[in-house]
């Protein structure tokens, strides 16, 4: 199942389709009109504005229930906990239909607990295609999710760069930048290294 790649403008976060599963909602509702009758779920990999700036206009066009980490759920309604102040904007508002948990499915995707961006971070794993999207805590080329925000643990995305490094993937979606589909563990366990070595 191919992944669409929706490019996050300026400062708004990347989005992706994958089968019916809309990941996160950053983007113009007009850059996922072409999808709209393909959505069937919403979910948000973490609360920050430019991954959820959208989701209100998205899910009313989708007709489509949004999904959170139960963590993270309070960052929709506000504006200190999703930085929306930092843009100029406020959160959202829009109540979540589900809250996720580790080990729940979206569609084919699997939720993976991986705080220290912030405390509900989640990446969402394809098993059979070796596939994940990363939302902020691991980008390529050994990036990683600011941990120095409010909620935001170095401790807490050890571990989960720990985690995801012990994962045979290949194809890497990140919320940010242009997503590789080939040696996505290189890039985790670049990043992986970078922290240690860096912010030790």
């Amino acid at each position: 199942m191919p992944v669409r790649w929706i490019p996050g403008g300026g400062f708004l976060g990347n989005s992706y389709v994958v089968g019916g599963v809309l990941v996160d909602a950053g983007v113009l509702p007009t850059a996922i009109e072409r999808y709209r009758d393909q959505i069937e779920e919403i979910v948000l990999t973490h609360c920050h504005y430019d991954h959820i700036a959208y989701v209100h206009e998205i899910a009313r066009i989708c007709d489509a229930p949004v999904h959170i980490h139960r963590l993270d759920a309070p960052g929709l309604s506000s504006d200190a906990i999703s930085l929306s102040m930092h843009f100029g904007a406020s959160a959202p508002r829009h109540l979540p239909d589900r809250l996720l948990e580790e080990g729940d499915r979206v569609g084919d995707l699997l939720v993976l607990h991986t705080p220290g961006h912030t405390p509900g971070s989640i990446c969402l794993l394809k098993e059979d295609e070796h596939l994940l999207l990363s939302g902020d805590t691991v980008f390529p080329d050994g990036g990683f999710g600011r941990f120095d925000f409010p909620g935001g643990s170095r401790a807490d995305l050890v571990r989960s760069l720990e985690r995801l490094s012990s994962l045979d993937i290949e194809g890497l979606f990140p919320g940010h930048g242009s997503p590789v589909e080939r040696g996505g563990k290189r890039h985790i366990l670049a990043a992986k290294e970078l922290l240690r070595i860096t912010y030790a």
